[in-house]
């Protein structure tokens, strides 16, 4: 029995899609706007859909899961190594059938909004501890980069941000999966937190966010140090 696997390049605005019925073989190439594009899945039976593991494919995912389809992330350095000729969108959709073949590439599992947003603080927390001086471009940067994991096309992110170009806007979706997964590794591991903690908690914790009392004690401590000086 024919299994069907579909490849998905994803792009700002037009994703190319590879339908393969047999492996090693593409039956049919189409490319579809951002507006027609979960209408054609919702349109398919049932089959394996390739994504390349990035920050906005999982959104993506979310979505075509929820139509029947088994999703599949695939690391994006993996898929790379089966381009053929030149780097295209076609090129692309291949690759992914090709890279799906090899049973040594494992995918990435697809996230939830929530374990997405988790992800998020750990990232930005891993910045704070890089940088003792926080510039606000960085929470510009962050702030755009989680705009384009939850699917915000590029050109309503360009115009939030006020870039004149969207090349400038692109490098917001050029995330890779191996950076989030050092990020995470410590609440998937979960020795840190007791069973019935909840994210709201894990997040506080992770963040050492300060109490009441300690943040009067602080104060108290300035005033006491200006009045000595």
């Amino acid at each position: 029995m024919e299994h069907t696997t579909i490849a998905v390049d994803l792009a700002k605005s037009v994703f190319q899609v590879a339908v393969s019925h047999r492996a090693g073989r593409v039956d049919a190439e189409r490319r579809l706007s951002r507006d027609r594009f979960l209408a054609y899945f919702a349109q398919q039976p049932p089959a394996t859909v390739l994504l390349e593991a990035c920050g906005s494919s999982h959104h993506w995912a979310r979505q075509l899961e929820q139509f029947g389809h088994v999703v599949r992330l695939l690391p994006a350095h993996d898929v790379h190594r089966y381009v053929r000729r030149n780097k295209t969108d076609r090129n692309d959709a291949k690759a992914l059938l090709e890279a799906a073949r090899n049973e040594e590439i494992h995918p990435a599992p697809v996230k939830t909004v929530e374990h997405q947003a988790i992800t998020s603080l750990h990232c930005l927390r891993s910045t704070w501890l890089r940088e003792i001086n926080l510039h606000w471009h960085d929470l510009r940067h962050e702030y755009a980069s989680r705009l384009v994991e939850r699917g915000v096309p590029l050109a309503q992110v360009r115009d939030l941000l006020g870039h004149a170009s969207i090349v400038t806007t692109e490098r917001y979706d050029n995330q890779r999966l191996e950076m989030l997964q050092a990020a995470v590794a410590r609440l998937e591991d979960g020795k840190d937190f007791d069973a019935g903690t909840d994210a709201t908690d894990k997040v506080s914790r992770i963040f050492q966010v300060p109490t009441q009392q300690s943040l009067a004690d602080s104060s108290d401590h300035s005033r006491k140090t200006l009045r000595s000086n």
